[in-house]
């Protein structure tokens, strides 16, 4: 039997998720967190993992599952998860494929990584959004005097909200919530923050970059984004040509 393993957390996991469900085709579906795990349909024809998996690790369900092809959906700016997959594929012979999500033209100040961010917003006084997440809470706390100037967009989790705190990250300037968020919803959380500045990573349109954008322009504020890094793959519909052809 055909034996698919997908690492996702992503909507495009989600779709691929669905996809399989739809072509009954058997796919175990990897994610990082149980919010990963709800973005994933019910289906006989999907087994869900839950997790975060280092190189070991991966190379161990590989090699105990005899599954013949690794569909990488990861985030983009996952690197580390990304090389570890690609790594243990190499080490098991698994044919590794990685989803590269689609581009989007970007808008506004654009920088290559969080270095440049901080070193661009100690130069001004400006009050900051930003919906990077909460893993870049520890270099956001870099920005000079970040306790009034910082607004942040992070999921509604009571873990991620202890994370938050424990940089002493004032929680009633964030906002809580699962996007991609609609237009008239970044509009809101900028116009109650006040800021002046909205800070995104290159999501693509399934992390909702151009609403972000969007909601920047007509309030008339400063959009910054972050790059995401350079790679090669497969977009979502070529993945899915390649599943249909591997199945047969």
């Amino acid at each position: 039997m055909f034996r698919l393993l997908i690492f996702g957390g992503t909507s495009e996991g989600r779709e691929l998720a669905e996809f399989c469900a739809a072509n009954r085709i058997y796919a175990v579906i990897s994610v990082a967190t149980d919010y990963g795990a709800e973005l994933l349909p019910e289906s006989e024809y999907t087994e869900i993992l839950i997790g975060r998996l280092d190189n070991n690790e991966i190379i161990k369900l590989l090699s105990e599952n005899n599954f013949k092809t690794v569909i990488d959906a990861t985030h983009p700016y996952a690197e580390l998860a990304t090389e570890n997959i690609r790594i243990a594929c190499n080490e098991t012979k698994t044919e590794y494929y990685r989803l590269k999500r689609e581009e989007n033209q970007l808008y506004g100040t654009i920088f290559n990584n969080t270095d440049e961010l901080i070193m661009y917003l100690n130069g001004n006084e400006k009050r900051i959004l930003s919906t990077l997440g909460s893993k870049e809470i520890p270099h956001l706390c870099r920005i000079n005097n970040y306790k009034e100037r910082l607004w942040m967009r992070v999921l509604s989790a009571e873990a991620v909200s202890e994370y938050c705190t424990g940089f002493e990250a004032d929680e009633s300037r964030m906002f809580f919530g699962k996007g991609p968020f609609s237009v008239e919803q970044n509009m809101a959380h900028i116009r109650k923050s006040g800021a002046e500045i909205l800070i995104t990573k290159e999501s693509g349109s399934a992390g909702g970059y151009p609403e972000k954008a969007e909601a920047a322009k007509r309030l008339g504020i400063e959009l910054i984004t972050i790059k995401r890094p350079e790679e090669s793959g497969y977009t979502l519909s070529e993945i899915k040509e390649i599943i249909l052809k591997e199945i047969k």
